[in-house]
C-alpha cells in the first residue's frame, strides 16, 4: 500500500515473520458486539469495514481466556472450542483485505464486570480498584499455573481460526497481567511478587506457553504501560528493563501506552489532550530493542502518525478512535485525501456506554458500526427542506441528498455549524470546528442548495416551500429563568461564549452542568496565581456532582483543569432569590449571599423552541422535527437523529 501523501505510514513492516502491509494497526476498543462471548454478524462487519478502508493490522477488544469471569457484558471470549468457528468468520473476512488480525487476550482479575453469581474477584493480592465491593482474593500459585495453561489454550484456537497471532494485555495496572507487573496492585512475597523480575515472572511464562505451543510464524505482542505516571507506579525506566526482557523471551512486537485505569485520563487520553499521548515513553524503548514499537494515545491525523514514524518515535501507530470514526480512514489518507476524514474529535463517546452493557457509538460517525452505510436510495426523487445548519440539520441534508432527494438547507446564522460553534469555544473543545468545516463539505459533494441570514416563517414555508418534505432541526434556547433577569449584568452562556456579551471580572455561573463547567474553563486564570488580573469564578449547582451527564477521562480533566485555575464550586446549592446587585442561594439549610459579584451568566439548560414547529401543525404541514428543537441532548444525539430521519425520509 503506497502512499505519496504519507510514504513512512503507508509502508510495509515485518513482525516476526509477518509482513504487514502499512503501519496503521488498530487497538483493542471494546464494542460489545459479542453474543455471549461469541462472534456475531455485526461484530464481523465491524471488522471487515476497517478491513476493507486499509487498516494494516487489528487488534481486536479483549478475549477473555477462561469462562468465570466478565469484562464487559458484551466481550469475545475464547475459553472452548465453540468459539473458533466465529473466529474463523472473523478472520476470513479481514483477510479478504489483506488486512491482518490478532485478538488481545485477557483476565480481568479485580477488574471483572461483577454479574450476580461472579465468585470472588482474584488478584495478585487482596488490593483492588477504588471502586471495587470488597477486596480480590490472591490467586495461588496453582491458579496461576492453570492460567498460563488457558492463556496458551486460547492462542492455540486463535491460531486454528486462522488469525495471524495474539496481543498479550499487560497494560494499565489492568487485569490479572498487567496487575501482576504494577507494584500498585502486586504486594506478593513469594516467586511472584517483590522485585521487578519476579512480577513480570507471570507474564514471561505466559510468553513461553503461547511461543511453545503456537510456533515461531504466530505473532507475540505484548501491550505494556511505558510508564504508569502514578506515585508508586511502574516508571520508564522499569519498562525499559521489561520491554528487553520481553524482546528475550521471543516478543515479536512491544505496544507502548501508558498510565493506568485508575488514574482517568492517563491511559485513554481525553478530548483536547496531546495527540501521540505515549510516544515520549515509545521513542525511548524503541532505542532499547530492537522488534517493532507501536504507540498509541489519541493519534488521530494521519500527519502526525507520518510524523512520529519519521521521527523515531515508533514503528508503528495504533490508531483505534481515528478508525472507529471513519473505517475508510487509510484509503483516503493514503490517496493523499485527508480533508474527507470524518474527524475524530476524542470526545470518548465512544466508550462511555461500553461498561453499562450499550453497544459501541461515535458521536461524529452515527452509524460506527457498518460506517454510515445504513440507508438505501430513494424510491423516488422529491423535495426536501431542511430548517437549520447544526450538526442534526447538516446531517439530515446530507444524506437525505446521498439517497437521491433535491434538498435546500436553510439557517437564520450567516454560516454553518448552529450550536456547535459555540461549543467549540471553551479550552479543549477546538476540534468541533473540524466537524463543522467536515459536515458542510460534504453538503457541496452531495449537490445540497444551502441558504444562510434567512430565518423562515411557517408562512415562506408555504409559501416558497410548498410540496417539499420539512425537516426542522434548528436547535434549542437556553433556559433563563424570568427571576434571575433583575441582576444588573445578566447573560447566558451562549451568549458568553458566542461573543454576543462580555463579563466582568467577579462572576457566578448557575448550573454546573457540561456547559456550565466548560464556561468557567474558559473564564477562570490559564495560570491561578492569584493576579489582580484574573477574574474570580463561582459555579453553583443544584446536584452532589459536576458534569453529570459527562463519564471517563473527558469528565476528569475537564474538572481537575477547571479546579486547578481557582473557580469556586458550590454544589447541592440553590439559587433562591436575585436582585439587582445580589445573588442569594440555599445550602446546607442556611441562606448565603453573595453582594460583590458584576456578572450572572446562566447554564441551565435549554428548552426546544418548538414556535416554528407549532406554526407549521397548525397549519396542517407535515414536519420531521429533530435534534435539540425536538429533544436536547449533545452532539452525538444531533447527530444521530438527522441521520436516523434522513434514512427514513
Amino acid at each position: 500500500m503506497e502512499s505519496s501523501a504519507y510514504p513512512m505510514l503507508f509502508s510495509p513492516i515485518k513482525v516476526g515473520t509477518t509482513e504487514v502491509k502499512n503501519r496503521v494497526f488498530m487497538p483493542p476498543v471494546s464494542t460489545n458486539l459479542a453474543d455471549h462471548g461469541y462472534v456475531t454478524d455485526d461484530l464481523v462487519d465491524h471488522y471487515r469495514a476497517r478491513a476493507k478502508g486499509g487498516v494494516g493490522l487489528i487488534i481486536t477488544e479483549v478475549v477473555t481466556v477462561e469462562p468465570t469471569y466478565t469484562y464487559l457484558p458484551g466481550d469475545m471470549c475464547c475459553y472452548d472450542d465453540t468459539f473458533i468457528p466465529g473466529w474463523e468468520k472473523l478472520a476470513a473476512a479481514v483477510h479478504e483485505y489483506g488486512c491482518k488480525i490478532m485478538p488481545q487476550l485477557f483476565h480481568p482479575a479485580y477488574m471483572a464486570f461483577n454479574i450476580p453469581g461472579t465468585p470472588r474477584l482474584i488478584a495478585p493480592s487482596f488490593v483492588g480498584p477504588s471502586y471495587a465491593r470488597e477486596a480480590p482474593r490472591p490467586i495461588t500459585v496453582d491458579e496461576i499455573h492453570e492460567l498460563t495453561h488457558q492463556f496458551g489454550d486460547a492462542a492455540v484456537r486463535m491460531q486454528k481460526a486462522g488469525v495471524d497471532g495474539v496481543e498479550v494485555h499487560a497494560a494499565h495496572a489492568h487485569g490479572m497481567l498487567g496487575g501482576f507487573l504494577t507494584p500498585l496492585y502486586n504486594k506478593r512475597t513469594d516467586e511472584y511478587g517483590g522485585s521487578l523480575d519476579a512480577r513480570m515472572r507471570f507474564l514471561l511464562e505466559v510468553i513461553a506457553e503461547i511461543r511453545e505451543r503456537c510456533g515461531k510464524d504466530f505473532i507475540i505482542d505484548v501491550r505494556i504501560s511505558g510508564d504508569e505516571y502514578t506515585d508508586g507506579g511502574l516508571t520508564l525506566n522499569d519498562m525499559i528493563y521489561v520491554s528487553r526482557r520481553l524482546e528475550k523471551a521471543g516478543v515479536d512486537m512491544i505496544h507502548v501506552s501508558g498510565g493506568t485505569t485508575i488514574k482517568r485520563g492517563s491511559a485513554i487520553p481525553a478530548a483536547g489532550t496531546q495527540q501521540a499521548s505515549h510516544a515520549a515513553c515509545s521513542r525511548e524503548i524503541k532505542k532499547h530493542v530492537n522488534i517493532p514499537v507501536a504507540t498509541v494515545g489519541r493519534i488521530n491525523e494521519a500527519w502526525i502518525a507520518e510524523e512520529l514514524i519519521e521521527d523515531s518515535a515508533a514503528d508503528i501507530c495504533m490508531m483505534g478512535r481515528a478508525n472507529l470514526c471513519d473505517a475508510e480512514f487509510c484509503n483516503k489518507a493514503a490517496a493523499g485525501n485527508a480533508d474527507d476524514i470524518r474527524p475524530c474529535i476524542g470526545c470518548l463517546r465512544c466508550l462511555n456506554g461500553i461498561m453499562f452493557g450499550k453497544r459501541i457509538s461515535c458521536t461524529v460517525n452515527p452509524d460506527v458500526e457498518r460506517d454510515e452505510a445504513g440507508y438505501e436510495p430513494a424510491a423516488e426523487a422529491k423535495n426536501v427542506l431542511v430548517v437549520g445548519a447544526g450538526p442534526a440539520g447538516m446531517e439530515a441534508a446530507y444524506i437525505a441528498a446521498k439517497r437521491g432527494y433535491n434538498v435546500v438547507l436553510v439557517d437564520k446564522q450567516d454560516e454553518p455549524g448552529g450550536e456547535m460553534r459555540i461549543a467549540a469555544v471553551p479550552p479543549a473543545k477546538q476540534e468541533l470546528t473540524r466537524v463543522i468545516k467536515y459536515q458542510y463539505r460534504r453538503l457541496a459533494e452531495a449537490g445540497v442548495k444551502c441558504v444562510f441570514g434567512t430565518e423562515l416563517t411557517a408562512e415562506d414555508i408555504q409559501r416558497d416551500y410548498a410540496g417539499y418534505e420539512v425537516v426542522l432541526a434548528y436547535g434549542a434556547e437556553p433556559i433563563a429563568p424570568a427571576f434571575m433577569q433583575g441582576f444588573k449584568q445578566v447573560m447566558t452562556a451562549d451568549d458568553l461564549l458566542g461573543g454576543k456579551a462580555f463579563p466582568g471580572k467577579k462572576i457566578v455561573i448557575v448550573g454546573g452542568g457540561t456547559v456550565g463547567c466548560e464556561t468557567a474553563d474558559y473564564l477562570a486564570p490559564l495560570v491561578n496565581d492569584l493576579s489582580p488580573a484574573n477574574r474570580d469564578v463561582t459555579v453553583i449547582e443544584m446536584t452532589k456532582t459536576l458534569a453529570a451527564n459527562e463519564g471517563g477521562a473527558g469528565r476528569a480533566v475537564l474538572i481537575t483543569r477547571m479546579l486547578s485555575k481557582g473557580v469556586h464550586v458550590l454544589t447541592e446549592a440553590k439559587v433562591t432569590e436575585i436582585t439587582e446587585d445580589t445573588i442569594s442561594y440555599e445550602k446546607d439549610g442556611e441562606v448565603h449571599t453573595i453582594a460583590d459579584a458584576d456578572t450572572l451568566v446562566l447554564a441551565m439548560g435549554y428548552r426546544p423552541n418548538t414556535k416554528l414547529a407549532d406554526d407549521l401543525a397548525a397549519a396542517g404541514v407535515a414536519t420531521h422535527v429533530l435534534g435539540d428543537a425536538n429533544k436536547c441532548g449533545n452532539i452525538r444525539d444531533a447527530i444521530g437523529d438527522g441521520y436516523k430521519v434522513a434514512c427514513e425520509l
